[in-house]
């Protein structure tokens, strides 16, 4: 396989929207909340992923390794 420079181009158009300050003036079309763009994400599934998989994964090599016959 042959490394060939990606076709793809990014669009200048297409800037991030900035935090709404003013959302009657742009109620039809308006950008992220302020609320949205600052919340902390602490309660996500990040935690659980972090602990719950090598925990599983443990499981499953302790049965692949002493269970399985």
């Amino acid at each position: 396989m042959e490394n060939t420079e990606s076709d793809f181009k990014e669009n200048p158009e297409n800037n991030p929207r900035e935090v709404e300050t003013d959302y009657p003036k742009h109620q039809d079309d308006p950008g992220p909340s302020p609320q949205a763009v600052n919340e902390d994400n602490d309660k996500g599934a990040g935690p659980v992923i972090k602990w719950g998989v090598p925990i599983i994964i443990l499981i499953l090599l302790i049965y692949w390794l002493f269970l399985r016959k």
